[in-house]
């Protein structure tokens, strides 16, 4: 281990600093919400007093119902939309006193408008971007003073989007109160410019502003906390003197031996602890979370990560969660993200908008590639009432804070401009606003390379115009052999898939040619909305279902990007869905092709078709115990297929690697159902906003087979302190809301999601259904470790 800069010098030459700094006040809890209008709530003297109490993330759209008739289509769900209003009531306590303070919202869905005590703060109309505003010189301090935070959102213009967009304040709240002299909001930006196994730079650039009446004399003390939580490195700046007034940049270079990178498979994550020191006291300090990586995009090689070649595995992700809505505990992304590591997935792009900051930071953890998208639209519509009318006033605003925000997650390799831009036509247009985009990317994160999900290249001539050659990375939307040919006319090009289809063509045409970088699957996970025909409300492109279950078709993609050797077997009913060549809106949920069972609807004798989905050498399939033969792994990674003549029992694969079985699968025929097998994915809960246990309740047969045609009613019961949050089953035809106790089976299947009221205790969940003999299940409730809170949860 190579010695540090000396720690024990800095002891001596820095007296200790108490430990004054922000304070952070998560808002989330108690608020008032009103759905509707209601004239003159922004005043401190409405009565709200009849108002129905809700904690934030909330979104309010979500709870339904779901009906033809909502003005939001089969864009938006068929789930309702309009006007909603917030008030949050709160005391300033005596720490306050001489700070400044403001509030923070990571997101408003949206059009909102926002005041404190009545005074307007402004207005915000895009609802995937966070801001805040002071309240300082508009807040009641003193005892018995109540301030009142009041916010109206409306999102009642509609269709606003092509996918279900949520209303209400669904992303989390906080009040911030600093010191005069303090970091400016998202100032501080970490760098590693080189980066080596042995070495690394860091970069560490803030600013400090001084809004007293007199200059301050203060240093920045930056502490650098390794992945297990220990001090890795201690630095005290060189004093400065900041103006009153003034804002002042601060940039100091340190270089830490034997650095921990960030992998994919060891997704190491630093923190830098910032503190302004005056004295003896720490005036402001933040903590940030940053990663140690060297990422490029190459034009021979495609991308690089730490000097390793890394194919880009992609999925595009809309930010719904199912049955929460816009509002998403951060277990279900958690979970979500498992289940696709586990399919051999390794990069993300959050189709077409920004996500959670909190979602960022779970990339960061897990070992995610991040591609960090801004808009869906520029100046010309895709729907009536979407981001075209606030474009030419707020895009450049939007862009900004995104970046500021987003800066410092080591997840994110690259930022997006836009997605299937229309503008995209009018080359004199489009050029000129993607490259003033451009140069705004690279005036904030230098660091970053920037793409765009262009379509129909051929149409527009992209690849001839120099609008393509504006970006960093050339992204294409499901034009792959137009992408290569890109390529190969310009050689220096650097290009990836941005957004593409599950076909195996278009996996190899990323997978056999080095130069391409990867490919973004349309989509990871289906979503609500972007139907155009009730009653069917979500897209069924994902290769999981709302509530995070694989679907059959993704154990194709598995035996494609897993390192690890898998089999898994289907019935093939149909030929896939043929993607156009011009994929545009798609109404429809897809039509099922693989059942991953053995109890066809038909149970004379018949042939099936059976595919096995493996990376193994060769596969073996056998029905009860006899061998229907062996297939060798075919050289483009197609399925390995068999005609069988069916009957009922067990169907088996083995698939073997050097001639030992290194994997194994089976279908079972099931019986009648005869009772409810109920699962809980993790055994213990927390109170923590953002913990939720999925429950699962299978209808079974008397050995334990899942039933697959069992659509019984399940009716869900609760004991102990706990709360069934949502219900949900995955079908994308089914308008049965989400709040409720009870949800029809679904392919044999359905979800109840529960969350804790208490740290102690346990809690039992029973679920019924006629004819059925009851399943049941517990969870044991634990003290909050707030490993998922990114912000403390203290209450004013």
């Amino acid at each position: 281990m190579k010695p540090q800069i000396p720690f024990l010098i800095f002891l001596l030459l820095s007296p200790y600093a108490s430990a004054a700094g922000r304070i952070v006040t998560s808002l989330d809890a108690g608020w008032r919400f009103f759905k509707g209008n209601a004239l003159g709530a922004e005043a401190t003297g409405f009565d709200d007093s009849r108002w129905r109490i809700v904690d934030v993330p909330h979104d309010w759209s979500i709870e339904g119902p779901f009906a033809a008739a909502n003005p939001t289509g089969g864009a938006g769900g068929f789930l309702p939309a309009g006007i909603g209003w917030y008030r949050r009531h709160f005391a300033l306590s005596e720490e306050h006193a001489g700070r400044r303070v403001f509030v923070e919202f990571d997101g408003v869905m949206a059009n909102s408008d926002v005041w404190i005590n009545g005074v307007p703060l402004g207005s915000r109309p895009y609802g995937y971007v966070s801001f805040g505003y002071e309240l300082t010189n508009a807040l009641l301090r003193g005892k018995g003073k109540t301030n009142i935070l009041s916010v109206r959102v409306d999102n009642s213009g509609q269709p606003a989007s092509r996918w279900y967009a949520g209303a209400g304040i669904y992303r989390h709240v906080r009040l911030v109160a600093k010191d005069p002299v303090h970091f400016p909001k998202w100032a501080t930006y970490i760098t590693t410019p080189q980066v080596t196994q042995s070495q690394s730079t860091i970069r560490v650039h803030t600013e400090i502003s001084n809004t007293s009446e007199e200059p301050r004399e203060v240093a920045v003390e930056i502490t650098i906390v390794s992945p297990a939580g220990d001090a890795a490195f201690r630095l005290m700046a060189k004093p400065k003197m900041i103006p009153s007034g003034r804002t002042v940049p601060v940039q100091e270079e340190i270089v830490l031996f034997d650095p921990q990178l960030w992998q994919l498979d060891r997704p190491n994550v630093y923190k830098a602890r910032l503190r302004i020191i005056s004295g003896n006291t720490a005036l402001d300090d933040e903590t940030l979370t940053f990663g140690i990586r060297d990422a490029q995009f190459l034009p021979e090689t495609g991308f690089r990560l730490n000097g390793k070649d890394v194919k880009i595995k992609g999925v595009c992700l809309h930010h719904d969660g199912g049955s929460f809505g816009a509002a998403v505990p951060l277990r279900v992304w958690e979970r979500r993200l498992e289940q696709l590591r586990a399919l051999g997935v390794n990069a993300i792009r959050t189709a077409h908008n920004p996500p959670t900051p909190e979602f960022l930071d779970l990339c960061d953890r897990m070992g995610f590639l991040v591609m960090d998208e801004l808009f869906d639209v520029w100046t010309i519509a895709k729907m009536p009432f979407d981001y075209h009318r606030h474009f030419n006033e707020w895009s450049h605003a939007d862009l900004r804070d995104t970046v500021l925000r987003d800066r410092n997650h080591p997840s994110i390799i690259l930022y997006s401009a836009g997605n299937e831009i229309r503008d995209t036509p009018k080359q004199d247009l489009a050029k000129s606003i993607l490259a003033r985009f451009v140069g705004l990317f690279h005036l904030i994160d230098p660091s970053r390379p920037v793409t765009q999900g262009l379509f129909r290249p051929n149409v527009s001539h992209d690849y001839d115009n120099g609008l393509a050659d504006l970006l960093d990375v050339i992204g294409t939307n499901y034009r792959d052999l137009e992408l290569l040919a890109a390529w190969e006319a310009k050689p220096a090009r650097k290009i990836i898939g941005t957004e593409q289809r599950h076909d195996l063509a278009t996996w190899l045409a990323a997978r056999d040619h080095p130069q391409h970088a990867g490919q973004f699957l349309w989509s990871g996970i289906d979503y609500l909305g972007e139907s155009m025909q009730w009653p069917i409300i979500g897209a069924g492109s994902g290769l999981l279902d709302r509530t995070g279950a694989v679907k059959p078709m993704a154990w194709e993609r598995q035996s494609w990007w897993s390192a690890e050797p898998v089999v898994h077997i289907v019935r093939r009913v149909s030929p896939s869905k043929v993607a156009p060549v011009d994929p545009g809106f798609e109404p429809l949920v897809r039509r099922q092709s693989q059942f991953e069972d053995w109890t066809p609807t038909d149970s004379a004798r018949h042939e099936e078709t059976v595919e096995a989905y493996s990376n193994c050498e060769e596969v073996e399939l056998r029905l009860n115990g006899k061998s229907l033969g062996t297939k060798r792994r075919n050289a483009d990674d197609s399925p390995r297929a068999w005609t069988v003549a069916w009957e009922p029992g067990t169907l088996t694969a083995l698939g073997r690697n050097g001639g030992r079985v290194a994997a194994q699968h089976e279908l079972r025929t099931a019986g009648k159902p005869v009772k409810i097998l109920l699962e809980v994915d993790r055994p213990a809960l927390t109170t923590d906003w953002d913990d939720v246990a999925f429950v699962t309740a299978t209808v079974v047969d008397a050995n334990g087979v899942t039933v697959p045609v069992a659509a019984d009613l399940i009716s869900f019961r609760i004991t102990g302190p706990g709360v069934i949050a949502a219900v949900d089953n995955g079908d994308n035809r089914s308008v049965e809301p989400f709040q409720a106790t009870g949800r029809r089976a679904y392919q044999g299947r359905c979800h109840a999601m529960v969350k804790a009221k208490s740290s102690r205790g346990t809690i039992t969940i029973s679920a019924s259904a006629p004819g059925l003999h009851r399943g049941r299940t517990s969870i044991k409730l634990i003290p909050s470790a707030n490993w998922r809170q990114r912000w403390p949860q203290k209450q004013p």
